[in-house]
């Protein structure tokens, strides 16, 4: 069946660094969009990043850029985002999103504090 897997979450000073990692199974992986969302408590879901199928067309939230990076890698149907100089206000559950056909992981904490 299409699955999503994240890993790589956790707790993180500020200004620090995390990778999560989305791994794909059941699907064309390499032939779909894939999306980074998170959801903040109380708050609603944010876009954080879009990478289209062979990387050449990538979109970040205002959020984010420049301290954020999504890649793919479509040999391993994996996909990856690289969080830099995390903020306290980066704390949230992240989720791997596949949405051209409407499949989310279950999605990983992030939590950013002293």
């Amino acid at each position: 069946q299409v699955q999503l897997v994240e890993s790589g979450g956790g707790l993180v000073q500020p200004g620090g660094s995390l990778r999560l990692s989305c791994k794909a199974s059941g699907f064309a992986f390499s032939s779909y969009t894939m999306s980074w969302y998170r959801q903040i408590p109380d708050k609603g879901r944010e876009l954080v990043a879009t990478i289209f199928r062979t990387s050449d067309s990538i979109n970040y939230a205002d959020s984010v850029r420049d301290r954020f990076t999504i890649s793919r890698d479509n040999a391993k149907n994996t996909m990856y985002l690289q969080m830099n100089s995390l903020k306290p206000e980066d704390t949230a559950k992240y989720y791997c999103v596949a949405p051209t056909i409407g499949t989310w992981g279950q999605g990983i904490q992030v939590t950013v504090s002293l």
